[in-house]
């Protein structure tokens, strides 16, 4: 598809989707018996991986990671809670996949779990011996409205599949003499180094598997917020709460970053960096965009509007920023083709938008009712897409109210380009020959 009709298209869905906006709720996937923190979906498996908790308090709340399976039955989602670790005192504050090892930010130190995924055998049993067939199917899942069973002898599971996590270690990411808390930790593309970002202002990074401690150094006075590294690993992006937003080549500043240098209109330290994204251009092998996410630093009774900012991801000039409503965001998240932008705000709102025209494609408000604390789109694997069902892209959320939501945008239905073409000669044809007619001699 060429970028023209890419965007005629995106014009057109965001007209049709701007006409269904409304306060609703997103289906929901899951209900932790804990506030979430965090979610991530691992790209070989599938599984759903969301964690959080209650901390040191002593309020009877647990700390613990949840893996969920997700399920497309009936043309409806559901999801399974397969396994709980337990993380003691120690809720999880944001966590990133390396393959099978989840690094999570535990209060002041990045630990390390390791899981696995054990399949079980395919035996055929009878839908009498199984829990009364579907009342038994549907006792297994967690989702509402699912339907099981079908056939006299399906294939179906002997039990649910066994996940077994294994703590492997854990490294300090914070040394706060009060309060130590490691605010965000991402692996670069190839897995092969870890990072993490602080409260006390400093950036880590080790490499990996080895965790031998590669870089230390003080990025921002004041606490990070955000933390990510280019594709290349030549550039790493730190956001913090004292107004920057820098750019570093290994523990060196390149440059520090500027979103309002164009709109007079904004006064400085009026706002500040929330959040920053590394993304790929759909279509564009050797193109690379860095997004961020700006909130006003005071809230007024009128709130003034949060911005987002896409930038060149090599030379990190700005292309474009579009305001993007007076809610103020709490997380973004990327698809992994570089088409999406998702958005969760601090009072429960969920969007999505358009990566290259940075215009809204879907939006719910006070989904969560409570401020939303992750977000992640389901992987571009083939896994996700027998998953992801009649739906363009498929969003996942978390919120501070223990739940867990899905957010879906229909695909569209698309003509085959042939036919556009055979109907355009035709049109063409159509209106040779009226003129034809109505102007003897015109031809």
């Amino acid at each position: 598809m060429s970028t023209e009709h890419c965007v005629r298209y995106f014009q057109t869905r965001v007209q049709r989707s701007q006409k269904a906006m409304g306060k609703r709720r997103a289906p929901e996937l899951y209900r932790a018996p804990f506030p979430l923190y965090t979610v991530k979906i691992d790209p070989k498996t599938g599984l759903i991986i969301t964690a959080g908790g209650g901390g040191a308090s002593k309020t009877g709340i647990k700390n613990g990671v949840h893996f969920l399976s997700l399920e497309l039955v009936g043309g409806r989602h559901s999801a399974t809670l397969l396994h709980t670790h337990e993380t003691d005192t120690r809720a999880t504050m944001n966590m990133a996949l390396g393959g099978e090892v989840i690094a999570a930010g535990q209060d002041g130190n990045c630990s390390l779990m390791k899981f696995s995924q054990c399949l079980p055998k395919q035996t055929k049993k009878s839908q009498a011996k199984d829990g009364a067939g579907e009342k038994g199917a549907a006792r297994r899942r967690a989702g509402k409205g699912q339907n099981g069973g079908g056939g006299d002898a399906p294939q179906m599971m002997e039990e649910s599949p066994q996940i077994s996590v294994e703590d492997i270690g854990a490294v300090q990411g914070d040394i706060s003499p009060q309060d130590p808390c490691v605010k965000c930790v991402c692996f670069s593309a190839d897995l092969t180094l870890l990072l993490s970002g602080g409260a006390d202002g400093y950036v880590r990074v080790w490499e990996f598997p080895s965790m031998k401690e590669k870089l230390n150094f003080k990025a921002h006075k004041d606490e990070l917020e955000d933390i990510d590294i280019s594709p290349d690993k030549k550039h790493i992006v730190t956001v913090g709460r004292d107004f920057e937003c820098s750019v570093w080549s290994g523990d060196q500043l390149a440059v520090g970053l500027c979103w309002y240098e164009n709109m007079p209109q904004i006064a400085e330290k009026t706002y500040r960096y929330k959040s920053c994204r590394f993304a790929k251009v759909e279509d564009q092998k050797d193109a690379l965009r860095l997004y961020t996410v700006q909130i006003p630093h005071k809230r007024d009774r009128r709130p003034p509007p949060c911005y987002i900012t896409k930038w060149d991801g090599r030379a990190f000039l700005p292309l474009l920023t579009k305001p993007c409503g007076n809610e103020v965001i709490s997380c973004l998240t990327v698809s992994d083709s570089g088409t999406f932008l998702g958005l969760g705000t601090v009072t429960g709102s969920v969007a999505i938008y358009i990566a290259f025209s940075l215009q809204k494609l879907y939006y719910i408000q006070e989904s969560h009712g409570i401020v939303v604390t992750d977000l992640t789109f389901l992987p571009d694997t083939s896994k996700s897409k027998a998953i992801k069902g009649d739906n363009e892209v498929v969003m996942l959320s978390v919120a501070v109210d223990s739940r867990c939501q899905m957010h879906a945008v229909p695909s569209r239905r698309m003509f085959p380009l042939w036919l556009v073409l055979i109907f355009c000669g035709l049109m063409v044809v159509g209106v040779i020959l009226l003129l034809q007619s109505l102007f003897p001699g015109f031809i």
